[in-house]
């Protein structure tokens, strides 16, 4: 239940929504938003799990917390500019199109600091 945001690493844009159509779904748009990780209340998602917390290898869904859309893929995909790239959207009801799973990454608690006395790299 907690509000979270997804950051693009490479872009440091935001994922974001509102209510504008997706144009191949009609479904709600969702798109890339903000400078840097800052953005604004439109890049907000709720973390929605089967349990308390989310743990690994479970599948979880995020709901928009200002337009209470799922965060969804459904198949649809454009031919340009990028051939093959599928549709990301919103969808008013949950269902197995809004099933998320993490495959790969790293979490950090938050306020975690980086001592660097654990660590060192070897040369």
């Amino acid at each position: 239940g907690q509000a979270i945001r997804l950051t693009h690493l490479g872009t440091g844009r935001n994922l974001h929504s509102h209510r504008f159509t997706s144009p191949l779904s009609g479904n709600q748009e969702v798109s890339a938003f903000g400078e840097a990780g800052e953005g604004d209340y439109l890049d907000d998602w709720t973390v929605v799990c089967s349990g308390t917390y989310w743990v690994r290898d479970d599948e979880v869904r995020f709901q928009h917390t200002s337009t209470d859309v799922f965060l969804s893929v459904t198949g649809e995909q454009y031919g340009r500019p990028i051939h093959g790239q599928k549709e990301v959207h919103g969808m008013a009801a949950s269902s197995q199109n809004n099933y998320w799973k993490v495959i790969e990454g790293i979490f950090m608690q938050p306020g975690e600091a980086f001592q660097t006395e654990q660590y060192h790299a070897e040369l």
